[in-house]
């Protein structure tokens, strides 16, 4: 029986709180109405103690061939760490930041001889800590959560007094978790009308649990949960939540400075509730409840480097809906004119109007006008990766096969639908696809607005630049003369197909005079022109 929390201690407690959780996870799914009544918070909870577990076995495999057992810190850190990493939901997000709490004050240097962690006298501040980073860690704290249940946890381990009886200790800390569990009906409405204590409350009781056991010995009395028959759906959203609620979850791994995680803070609070953000030193996991996952992905790509995204979306959306068609294509387009061409070959269309691009949001909703089994997303514009990425990975939750094909222009997207057959398998389709856009090189004319740099050389305001692959190639004094040396460039490596889409306030003669200046010098290269309305630059071209 350990009297302090040495490695081999955390490593029990690691693996009795999973198994503690596992025997409970149904019981507490079925309690969970705040702040989403989706009946996963048991599950959640189990999953982000289950990855702290295998961090502390994995720092206990590295030391297989040693002598000794790991030190106490590593241990505590990885129990931590591995949280962090695997965090899943808003109580499991919230557990990772309270063992985050914890492994400060256990690991932490101490003047004088060394005091294995977890002593009693470090137990109650760790569990203090424990307590107010986490409530830090979410936007708007509620009474009646965790987070409450937390904090009881702490006052009475600090009122256990010190002296060394870590058992004392643990066992103070149970009670008063216990007794504030109890209360959480009478603090949150939706909790009283449910006949239910708060969820992740019991689940950290059960994690608490567990280090009784570890440090004792004893497993504490069986906490008896009564359910009362209830309608989840009507009871989780009340005047503590609001009318309806966000329409999906979106958690992601962060590598992100503090500052970058603070403005992010400010981005997503608007964007939802239940903002949970966990974490420090660099890594951070980032919890929120949002309509628009994609803007939320967006908001974590401008603070740093998310990985690990995952979204999950709460429920289906309400009324009879048709049957799906099996599948179709959206397609981003520079101007109406485009939009015409790529709805009459049955795609549907999301314009990237002038300064203003569109957000994941609106590629969500075209994939849902859609309403086909399966989509081919072609986002036709570099800048529009990222956007395009969350709003597959939003659409993915919501049952649809999304092929995300990063074509980055529209002339590239024009080829790839040219080829577009839906009544081939879906993966020869997406692969004809691609290889058509790949297949594809594109250029555009623009006017610079200022002098500058650029790869062809100094260019002055009004310079007519002539852009290859995204790179300036050609600086010229009119479209013509530019357009002219720009398809030469371009055809030098051959081509079959040109493909010119006309700006709105770009004559015919010029179109005109282009197409003979191909078919001067390309005689096997064929020319088709669009008119592609109000667009961001006056021609785009294709060679194929």
């Amino acid at each position: 029986m350990p009297h302090t929390l040495d490695a081999p201690a955390v490593r029990t407690w690691c693996a009795l709180a999973l198994e503690a959780l596992g025997r409970e996870r149904a019981e507490i799914d079925a309690i969970n109405v705040y702040p989403v009544a989706d009946g996963d918070t048991g599950t959640n909870l189990y999953l982000t103690v289950e990855s702290a577990a295998q961090a502390v076995e994995a720092v206990f495999a590295a030391h297989e061939t040693g002598t000794s057992a790991p030190a106490p810190a590593d241990a505590v850190r990885a129990m931590a760490h591995g949280a962090l990493i695997g965090a899943r939901g808003n109580s499991g997000t919230i557990l990772a930041q309270l063992l985050r709490g914890m492994a400060e004050v256990l690991t932490a240097e101490t003047p004088g001889p060394p005091d294995p962690a977890g002593a009693a006298d470090r137990l109650a501040p760790a569990l203090r800590r424990a307590a107010e980073l986490a409530r830090q860690a979410v936007a708007h704290p509620v009474e009646g959560t965790i987070l409450t249940v937390a904090a009881a946890a702490a006052t009475a381990a600090e009122g256990a007094g010190s002296g060394g009886d870590i058992a004392a200790t643990v066992r103070a800390a149970h009670a008063g978790a216990c007794a504030a569990l109890d209360a959480t009906p009478g603090q949150l409405a939706v909790l009283g009308r449910a006949g239910v204590v708060d969820a992740g409350g019991r689940g950290l009781l059960a994690v608490l649990g567990a280090l009784v056991e570890t440090v004792t010995g004893q497993a504490p009395p069986a906490v008896v949960t009564e359910i009362r028959v209830y309608e989840a759906a009507a009871c989780a959203r009340d005047e503590d939540t609001g009318e309806g609620g966000p329409a999906f979850e979106v958690i992601y791994l962060l590598e992100a400075d503090d500052a970058a995680v603070s403005r992010l803070k400010d981005r997503l609070d608007p964007l939802g509730d239940s903002l949970v953000v966990v974490g420090g030193d660099g890594l951070w996991n980032v919890h929120v409840h949002v309509d628009d996952a994609g803007a939320a992905v967006e908001a974590g790509v401008e603070a740093g480097r998310p990985h690990r995204i995952r979204i999950t979306h709460f429920g289906p959306a309400a009324g009879p809906q048709p049957e799906p068609v099996q599948r179709a294509v959206v397609a981003v387009v520079p101007g109406e004119g485009l939009a015409g061409l790529c709805a009459e070959a049955g795609a549907t269309t999301v314009l990237n109007r002038p300064g203003e691009p569109p957000a994941s949001g609106e590629l969500v909703d075209a994939i849902r006008r859609a309403h086909a089994r399966e989509v081919v997303l072609l986002p036709n514009d570099t800048e529009l990766r990222h956007t395009a990425a969350a709003a597959a990975e939003q659409a993915r939750t919501e049952g649809v096969r999304v092929a995300l094909i990063p074509t980055r222009a529209a002339v590239q997207g024009i080829a790839a639908l040219a080829v577009h057959q839906p009544e081939r398998s879906f993966d020869e389709d997406v692969v004809a696809m691609t290889s058509a856009a790949g297949a594809t090189r594109y250029a555009e004319l623009a006017v610079a607005e200022r002098q500058s740099w650029t790869m062809a050389g100094i260019c002055q305001a009004g310079d007519v630049l002539g852009l290859i692959d995204g790179d300036v190639a050609v600086i010229g004094a009119d479209l013509t003369a530019t357009a002219e040396a720009v398809l030469a460039r371009m055809l030098a490596a051959g081509g079959e197909l040109v493909t010119l889409v006309l700006g709105e306030d770009v004559p015919d003669t010029f179109a005109d005079r282009l197409e003979e200046y191909v078919r001067e010098g390309h005689l096997a290269v064929d020319t088709v022109v669009y008119r592609g309305g109000r667009q961001s630059v006056p021609l785009l071209i294709g060679v194929e």
